[in-house]
């Protein structure tokens, strides 16, 4: 609370007293503002930043993963086998992704600013000078005029008509008047009018740093396919180390026990088998193609004037199942435009088009003022020889021209209250009209007209003149984006449902949300809100729409969805949306937003255009389609490597690969395809479940894989075939079954998937038919009894994988979840009248597409 004593402001603050507030019009001395910097009560303030480099790179380097193929890579170093450690190279490429991304993700956070002005202007030793902001101090007296930021928190000591915009902070659109007392608050905007105020809270107890320092909490987007990835890097974690020790086991028997091996010096041989058999089980390449894939995804949206400041929100959004807005500046362009005017006098008083051009031209007009310039310009000059000044308080202003009486201009229930309008002539009925125009979700003026002249006294006192009657009502609106209605169908067309929220008077936004094609009755106040998160959430899946919300409310908002079960995105542009954007599954904000909310978002409409929202989710379901289908290539190898280390460890037979020939099958079948397929168009719905599906087909395809592997190399060990002949049958098989995998996965195969497959079929033969590659692979000619049982090995996994993807499309079909009716109404009623889309169609409106 603030009082005045003897000259000063008097703070009382709960735990610390009173502090007196100087208000001496000097402001402060040289030798005070030293006093205060020894103290450190400076403006100063560092936020501590996201996330360490260090933490980022532990994080990324440090790994369980990549400690096991360090180990693997410098043991096959030490024993010369250099040929073999290949893999290594997509270890070291992983790890390179990984951290690019988190520190691309730690710079958009560390450059959170909520205050952008380059020097604040302050008042010491009777003169005026323009400081940088963190040399402001405290009790400093800040000089404020139109176009200043606020540096500080601070109490007002003297104002002239001073007004500020607090919609960064606070989501309310309207200016707000500042009299002495009043507090402003930093990062809030001077629009009108000039003033000073005593700096009363500096660095970082001040409002915005508090609300920068919350703000920038790091976190990554959450992903299910990056979750479902290290989860199943977590099950491979715990076999490994078991496996191993079977495999090598396995391979020290196969070279005469233990001690024969160690003594004839086989056991190396023995030690790359196990590599052979570890570096298999672990699928490197799907961690990296997943990241190739998100990374063009992003480089795709980027074209689109979409900035993806994260990789993986690029499927983040196509999980997307609820999406919060904010009005102004989403819905909305976030300016005022004139819409008509409505007559209210049957004979209007000459010359009310002249006084309206007088209006918009006056050089203190406010925003709503300004609009009448194009629709009155000025055809003749007024001089003024009295004003009264707009006020946000009082809500109009009043201007008297000589001879021509008094002109008022303001809220028509301000201008002729209820206790006065009843009996005034010409007032009939001028309330309920006008609330009925507001109902619409126009903002609403009277222009007003006495007789009496305005005097100087009459000014001063501010005192409206007597016998005022009615002349024309004035309609503003906000312009509403041309892009929002159609948005809005696609996302009704792909089950995303829809609320917005706004800190506007929550009718006023349930008009607009009306205007754009919600079904929105009513709009709900938010301090009428629980602060239950649970009774918040029960509230919020009936409502559609909410006004007067705080920022704090707009987090619980986004919170209380979360919490039962709605993957969110929110959509912003101001300080006021910073903490619900960044609480959110997927924050999205507007270029023309405040640094803060962008640097918070994980994706940034680079031009504001809401109309992209429907092919970024398409580009994430594409994404998101893509990988799952290249991770059933590359868990059926995880899934076939780890029964090859069971199956051979327990059978005691010599492993029947060398890493280098794991590579390169590897490369052929799964690597250089998996790459074309991640960037192939794909317009399959999203569907959660990833993990289980993936699994689903590659563990029993590895199963077969794996046991006709086994059978091909007992039959050709009983059969006396040399072990570089075994390995180079062995070879053969896991080439064609892989190929094989690859046509299953990638049916229907038509356009470019027959020249990827054809081309690495080509391959294929390749490194058999040259020499050079043959020698360094250690291939050799295949004896008719290794071709017949390869080839048969071959036939009998492809009949084996056929049956296995039968069965895996049938029980996928029966996995995929049905959206329950009552889901699909509620959906449908946050855009009535949209015809269904096409099942399964994750494309735009035939209208976007066609505007490209």
């Amino acid at each position: 609370m603030l009082r005045r004593r003897t000259g000063l402001w008097w703070d009382d603050r709960v735990g610390t007293g009173e502090r007196a507030i100087d208000e001496r019009t000097d402001g402060l001395s040289a030798g005070e503002v030293a006093e205060r910097v020894a103290r450190g009560e400076t403006n100063a303030f560092e936020s501590p930043t996201s996330r360490s480099a260090w933490s980022i790179v532990k994080a990324n380097v440090f790994t369980l993963f990549n400690g096991i193929i360090a180990a693997c890579f410098v043991a096959l170093l030490l024993i010369g086998r250099w040929q073999d450690a290949l893999f290594g190279f997509s270890a070291i490429a992983n790890t390179i992704i990984g951290s690019w991304q988190e520190f691309n993700a730690k710079r958009a956070l560390d450059r959170l600013a909520l205050l952008h002005a380059p020097s604040a202007r302050v008042r010491r030793d009777g003169r005026e000078h323009d400081v940088a902001l963190a040399d402001v101090v405290l009790d400093d007296r800040l000089v404020l005029r139109a176009g200043d930021q606020v540096p500080a928190d601070a109490k007002v000591v003297a104002s002239e008509r001073l007004q500020l915009d607090e919609s960064m902070l606070t989501g309310e659109s309207d200016p707000v008047d500042k009299q002495p007392g009043d507090e402003v608050l930093s990062g809030s905007i001077v629009i009108g009018g000039a003033g000073s105020a005593v700096v009363d809270r500096v660095g970082a107890d001040a409002f915005a740093n508090k609300l920068s320092s919350e703000a920038k909490q790091f976190s990554l987007v959450a992903s299910e396919l990056r979750s479902s990835l290290n989860r199943l890097l977590g099950w491979i974690a715990w076999i490994i180390g078991p496996v191993s020790l079977l495999v090598l086991n396995a391979q020290m028997v196969a070279q005469g026990g233990w001690a024969e091996a160690i003594e004839a010096g086989l056991w190396d041989e023995a030690v790359v088998a196990t590599v052979a058999a570890v570096v298999a089980m672990i699928p490197l390449g799907l961690v990296l193609m997943t990241s190739i894939a998100f990374a063009v995804g992003a480089v795709r949206l980027a074209s689109r004037k979409v900035l993806v400041q994260e990789l993986p929100a690029v499927e983040g959004l196509a999980r997307v199942d609820l999406i919060c807005l904010d009005k102004t500046g989403t819905l909305t362009e976030g300016d005022i435009v004139f819409d008509a005017a409505h007559p209210v006098a049957l004979a209007p008083p000459d010359g009310w088009t002249d006084v309206l051009a007088w209006y918009g031209a006056d050089p203190e007009a406010n925003a709503t003022a300004r609009c009448l310039v194009e629709p009155y310009p000025v055809r003749r000059a007024l001089e003024p020889q009295a004003r009264i000044a707009f006020a946000s308080s009082r809500k109009w202003s009043a201007v008297g021209f000589p001879g021509g009486g008094t002109w008022v201009l303001g809220g028509p229930e301000m201008v002729f209250p209820a206790t006065d309008a009843a009996g005034a002539p010409g007032t009939e009925g001028l309330r309920d009209r006008a609330a009925g125009l507001a109902a619409s979700g126009r903002r609403t003026l009277v222009l007003a007209h006495s007789p009496d002249e305005l005097t100087a006294e009459r000014a001063e006192a501010e005192r409206l003149p007597r016998s005022l009657m009615p002349v024309v009502l004035l309609t503003f609106r906000e312009n509403v984006r041309g892009d929002a209605r159609e948005t809005l169908e696609y996302f009704a067309e792909q089950g995303v449902a829809v609320r917005i929220i706004s800190g506007d008077n929550p009718q006023t936004v349930a008009a607009i949300a009306r205007e754009v094609g919600v079904d929105a009755p009513h709009g709900i106040d938010a301090r009428t809100l629980p602060d239950d998160l649970d009774e918040l959430g029960e509230l919020i899946e009936r409502e559609v729409v909410f006004g007067r919300v705080t920022p704090t409310q707009k987090r619980d908002i986004v919170t209380a969805l979360r919490r039962r079960g709605h993957t969110v995105a929110m959509t912003g542009d101001g300080v006021n949306d910073a903490l619900a954007i960044k609480e959110a599954d997927i924050g999205i904000a507007m270029e023309s937003g405040s640094s803060a909310t962008k640097a918070v978002a994980r994706l940034v409409l680079l031009d504001g255009r809401f109309s992209h929202l429907p092919g970024v989710v398409a580009e994430g379901r594409r994404v998101a389609a893509n990988i799952e289908r290249v991770s059933m290539l590359f868990l059926t190898k995880t899934a076939y490597a780890t029964g090859l280390a069971v199956l051979f460890g327990v059978m005691l037979l010599p492993f029947p690969f060398l890493p280098r020939q794991l590579s390169v099958t590897d490369a052929l079948t799964i690597g250089f395809p998996a790459f074309f397929l991640a960037l192939m168009p794909n317009a399959r719905r999203y569907v959660p479940g990833f993990l289980r599906r993936s699994l689903s087909f590659a563990i029993p395809a590895g199963i077969v894989i794996a046991l006709v592997l086994a059978l091909y190399s007992r039959m050709a060990t009983d059969a006396g075939i040399p072990e570089d002949e075994l390995r180079s049958g062995s070879t053969l098989v896991l080439g064609i079954v892989g190929l094989w995998v690859l046509i299953v996965l990638s049916r229907p195969i038509d356009g470019w998937k027959i020249v990827i497959i054809g081309g690495m079929a080509i391959g294929l033969v390749a490194i058999y038919a040259i020499p050079l590659t043959a020698d360094f692979l250690e291939l050799v000619e295949l004896s008719e009894i290794t071709a017949v049982l390869a080839l048969a090995g071959s036939l009998v996994a492809i009949a084996g994988i056929e049956v296995v993807r039968f069965v895996h499309r049938r029980a996928v079909a029966r996995m995929a979840p049905t959206v329950p009716a009552a889901l699909v109404a509620a959906v449908r009623q946050t855009a009535p009248g949209v015809p269904s889309g096409p099942r399964g169609s994750t494309e735009p409106p035939d209208r976007s597409r066609a505007r490209g």
